[in-house]
């Protein structure tokens, strides 16, 4: 089985690609795209029931053999064959959406099965080599077997037929985009054993259904068929392009065997280095990550913020809820001069915003945070595992909404985190006797900026183990918020992570959301006070 940074490190080359110029061609009259065998009546049930039979049938992963012209590609070739434009379904069918293929390739091997449906009638969508530029691969379509399949595919707009908006490649995962039509951020239709002691697994789509969209709609039907060795599954996304990408999905699991972690609505992102975590500062960039914490809005109304790390060791976190209201790995920081990245415009990268639509009763948000010095691997997976286990034989129905753009669809009435800053404690101009980290926690927005000058604000924060040092709130005109600054000193010279919780508030009144932090102390050997030669005290 591929393993987490190999698979990732491969869909992130291939997601970052953009199509020439010269393949936007003109579309006035292109050929329909070939399809075989008997169009055949199709609903979410039928697939629930696919899914079903599928599940009672021996798992089988074979990954057919690439022809040898494609297996021996270079990822540079590989990554130059394109889909011709002008032969997108949907061409000439007088929507505002259209759909390109992804072809095979030693980075994409797993063929999939794609379908159209119109009116109730579902019919297979034929491979064929026309149907692309091969680019300088080398590759004479003509050669490659009629039967070869697709990878994926991509969903255009019609506001710009030459960036897509909808990304399904590999295994399970999908990307979207919101109004400033920006990848980032990924999901997955299931994550299954992440960060135990036992291999990742990554169940596939393996079929899809495309529904054809009514004339002058933004809205389309994706339905899929997932398969792993540990359950099939039926998934319908409900897409409505808009300003913030919405997809209502509706699941249903058949588990071939009982499965040990359940992650339900996955999401996966990356973080190297943050105004909060410089571990891998060799880099130019002040900051780069495609999403900066971790928001959650508990079941009992508390919102939650989570900034992320780039830790020394692999992180796992459990943050239990019972009826969630929804949970997202988001990109708070918008400023392009904290990145300074005019190619990857990590200023702009989606949130994705998860909605449970369903009630998922008891369970957990569950972070894990993977090492990494290099921004290509998405070291950041976070995802929904519920109190009750999957147990072979016995479906899993769940649904939810997700949200991807820059705006949440839910409303915070509380201040909310603006930045978070670490760096080395002590009194500035003293000697430090011993080792401690600051930390400066930004709030804005809420019911700050109406505040009167001199009102009372309290930072009430409590640590999991460790010494607080140096507590103060000041107010902070430039953000129209307040900044509470603290030290904490670890009780001792081990690695183990202390867990931090602040909150602002006015007299008994709460002003802000919950900001929890986890920081791992660095080894002892490493606990540099960084002490001036000319300080005596």
């Amino acid at each position: 089985m591929m393993n987490r940074r190999d698979f990732l490190k491969t869909a992130s080359v291939a997601s970052l690609l953009s199509l020439p110029v010269s393949s936007v061609l003109a579309a006035a009259s292109s050929p329909a795209i070939k399809t075989f065998g008997k169009a055949k009546p199709f609903d979410l049930d039928s697939l629930k029931e696919q899914a079903r039979i599928l599940a009672g049938n021996p798992y089988d992963g074979t990954v057919p053999m690439l022809p040898e012209p494609l297996a021996r590609l270079t990822q540079e070739q590989a990554t130059s064959i394109h889909f011709r434009r002008n032969r997108a379904l949907w061409n000439n069918a007088g929507t505002r959406l259209r759909t390109e293929f992804f072809h095979l390739s030693p980075l994409f091997r797993k063929p999939v099965m794609i379908f159209e449906v119109v009116n109730g009638k579902a019919q297979q969508l034929a491979y064929d080599p026309a149907l692309f530029d091969y680019g300088m691969s080398g590759i004479k379509g003509e050669a490659l077997p009629q039967d070869l399949g697709f990878a994926g595919f991509r969903l255009y707009l019609d506001k710009d037929w030459t960036r897509d908006v909808v990304s399904f490649l590999g295994a399970s995962y999908f990307r979207a985009v919101g109004s400033e039509m920006q990848y980032g951020l990924s999901a997955r239709g299931l994550a299954i054993n992440t960060a135990m002691d036992q291999p990742e697994e990554f169940p596939d789509f393996t079929q899809f259904w495309l529904e054809r969209p009514e004339v002058n709609s933004k809205h389309i039907k994706v339905y899929a068929l997932l398969d792993s060795a540990s359950t099939t599954g039926a998934y319908m996304f409900d897409i409505d392009v808009e300003n913030v990408l919405v997809m209502n999905v509706d699941v249903t699991l058949f588990p071939r065997k009982d499965i040990g972690r359940l992650g339900m609505a996955p999401i996966t992102s990356m973080y190297m280095i943050g105004e909060n975590d410089k571990r891998a500062d060799w880099d130019w960039r002040p900051e780069i990550h495609d999403s900066d914490g971790l928001a959650m809005h508990r079941g009992n109304g508390e919102w939650v913020w989570r900034p992320l790390s780039n830790p020394r060791h692999l992180a796992f976190n459990v943050f239990t809820d019972a009826s969630p209201k929804g949970f997202g790995l988001l990109q708070r920081d918008r400023r392009f001069d904290h990145y300074q990245d005019p190619d990857f415009n990590y200023e702009l990268r989606p949130n994705l915003w998860i909605e449970p639509t369903s009630d998922w009763g008891t369970g957990s948000v569950q972070l894990v945070e993977i090492p990494t010095d290099d921004e290509t691997f998405d070291n950041v997976v976070a995802y929904w595992n519920p109190d009750q286990p999957a147990k072979a034989g016995v479906p899993v129905h769940f649904s939810y909404r997700m949200s991807w753009g820059t705006q949440l669809p839910a409303e915070m009435d509380r201040a909310w985190c603006v930045s978070t800053y670490t760096g080395l404690g002590g009194e500035i101009g003293k000697k430090r006797a011993y080792y401690s980290k600051h930390f400066s926690v930004d709030f804005g927005g809420g019911q700050l900026p109406s505040l009167p000058d001199g009102a009372q604000v309290d930072a009430i924060i409590t640590l999991s183990r460790g010494r607080l040092e140096r507590l103060s709130v000041r107010q902070l005109p430039q953000i129209k918020g307040f900044r509470a600054m603290f030290d904490v000193v670890p009780p001792d010279d081990s690695e183990d992570p202390i867990t931090i919780r602040l909150f602002l508030k006015n007299g008994d009144q709460a002003l802000s959301e919950t900001w929890l932090y986890q920081w791992s102390p660095p080894p002892a050997g490493e606990r540099d006070l960084h002490n001036a030669g000319h300080l005596t005290t």
